[in-house]
């Protein structure tokens, strides 16, 4: 094949996915609402089983769900077969997955949810499948005359895998949002990495304590420049009688006043309504701020205009934000 074929093969297969990805906007409706809604109100987990191909879109989804707040777990239909189905409970809600919806090996995890009363949904193109007519309730994914295989062959699953793939993000998605699960609770799933750094709140990393590099207005320079230099931060908070933050002093404002600074007071080299932020805004978001206002920290205040903490552009350097 010539490079010219090989790319339009390429497009050919993501065309015929994007057929079967808008093909599925049509399938939402109420079984998608109750699917949602039984799924959040269960006091166990998903449970999701599928053969083949649907069994690895089943991990997929299985992980996405339990990372955002709705545990669940993939069991291969053999394993279950073999005694893997003691971890299904009436707490939980079983997930089968297959196009045909008429895979012999969905049979045993099939029969036993039936047996005690757990909840099922499955996923397929037929509903008209047995796996569709046993379920409680049915998903829908195009089938192959709406929406044929990307394989030239009509025969791997491509088409199919994307459009199940995609019924799962959509449901992951629309839990999030039923569940009210935030970026906070997203955070503590994912610890490790840049995914979490870039999750991390000020009140996270801030500098706090003994270690906030803080003055009063009528502190004099004399005194202001030891302390701005033992804390090693660059600059200065200063604040007045009830201990809210009316300026700070950069290296800028010593350059500034460099000629006769050692006679005045903080207040007067201060700059004044020094830019601030709250504990909770994101360690990215206060980056951002730093960059467009070219400075290199920010002080985080309380609800009264009171410094709490001090957030410098090293630590976020260090945890890998910027």
């Amino acid at each position: 094949m010539q490079a010219t074929e090989i790319i339009k093969s390429a497009v050919r297969a993501i065309d015929a996915e994007i057929k079967g990805l808008e093909a599925m906007k049509l399938t939402f409706g109420d079984s998608f609402v109750s699917a949602v809604q039984k799924i959040a109100g269960i006091k166990g987990r998903v449970i999701i089983s599928g053969m083949g191909k649907s069994g690895h879109i089943g991990q997929k989804i299985a992980a996405t769900m339990s990372s955002t707040g709705t545990p669940a777990f993939f069991v291969h239909p053999g394993e279950a077969s073999h005694g893997d189905l003691g971890i299904l409970t009436e707490d939980d809600i079983l997930i089968t997955i297959s196009n045909s919806g008429e895979s012999k090996e969905m049979g045993d995890i099939i029969s036993y949810s039936r047996r005690f009363g757990i909840p099922m949904i499955a996923i397929t193109s037929n509903p008209e499948s047995s796996m569709a007519k046993a379920a409680d309730l049915t998903l829908l994914i195009p089938d192959k005359k709406t929406a044929p295989e990307a394989c030239p062959l009509g025969l791997a699953p491509t088409t199919s895998t994307t459009t199940t793939l995609a019924m799962g993000d959509a449901l992951a998605v629309a839990l999030i949002e039923q569940k009210g699960f935030s970026a906070d609770d997203f955070r503590q799933r994912h610890p490790g990495g840049k995914l979490g750094n870039s999750l991390l709140r000020a009140k996270d990393i801030m500098a706090t304590g003994n270690d906030l590099p803080l003055v009063t207005e009528n502190t004099p320079m004399s005194e202001a420049l030891i302390i701005m230099t033992q804390k090693s931060w660059g600059c200065l908070g200063v604040t007045n009688q009830k201990g809210e933050l009316v300026g700070i002093i950069t290296d800028g404002d010593l350059r500034r006043h460099i000629v006769d600074i050692m006679s005045k007071t903080a207040k007067e080299i201060m700059s004044k309504n020094p830019k601030t932020i709250i504990p909770d805004m994101l360690c990215a978001e206060a980056l951002h701020i730093m960059n467009t206002k070219k400075i290199t920290a920010l002080f985080v205040i309380d609800g009264e205009n009171k410094p709490i903490g001090l957030l410098h552009v090293h630590p976020l350097l260090m945890a890998k934000i910027a």
